[in-house]
């Protein structure tokens, strides 16, 4: 049986509706984990949760670029240009979405679509699979309240470097989806971010 045509959704609109509801929450609630139904089953190294992202907010409109190691596995490819429809790119400043599997694997930010002033939702938003590294950060910012110290699964040691000219650029920049173990969480580029 060829990989792309199994580990789809089930029910392909109740399932995006519970994944879609779940990264709405994690993107209005930043550093807070939520529950993501993970209902795809993709070929490996493509995660559930990856996978599960990808069906619901990827399509033949969505340009997504993919790390090396996922844009390398043929069944990988196949499997989203067989589930989404979606084209992929090798460019990451043409891409509206980027799935990377692994945070050693993410290139600079900057190199990612940032949108424009009068388009900001042109950019891209990077879905990041969570290691088990974990750093104690501050956030602030809309939906905060006050501040959030909590820990989270971000990557490289440049992150927050990066991260705050990412919140510079605003309202221009890239949101980040870190996904794992079930649960997604959202950070907007509105969000400020340091080390706790």
């Amino acid at each position: 049986m060829d990989l792309a045509i199994e580990g789809g959704f089930a029910d392909p609109v109740l399932d995006a509706q519970g994944v879609f509801r779940a990264i709405m929450e994690a993107l209005a609630r930043p550093g807070c984990p939520q529950a993501l139904p993970r209902h795809a089953g993709p070929p490996a190294p493509l995660t559930p949760e990856l996978g599960s992202v990808a069906l619901t907010l990827c399509d033949h409109d969505s340009p997504v670029w993919l790390d090396a190691r996922l844009a390398a596995d043929a069944a990988v490819t196949g499997w989203l240009r067989f589930q989404c429809g979606t084209p992929l790119t090798s460019d990451p400043a043409a891409a509206q979405f980027a799935l990377v599997s692994d945070g050693a694997l993410l290139p600079p930010l900057e190199r990612f679509t940032q949108g424009s002033d009068e388009y900001p939702d042109r950019s891209t938003t990077v879905v990041l699979a969570t290691g088990a590294s974990q750093r104690r950060l501050t956030l602030r910012g809309p939906g905060i309240k006050g501040e959030l110290t909590t820990t989270l699964p971000v990557p490289g040691d440049d992150f927050i470097a990066q991260w705050r000219e990412n919140r510079a650029r605003f309202p221009r920049g890239i949101d980040l989806l870190l996904v794992g173990e079930g649960a997604v969480v959202g950070l907007p580029r509105s969000t400020r971010i340091a080390e706790a």
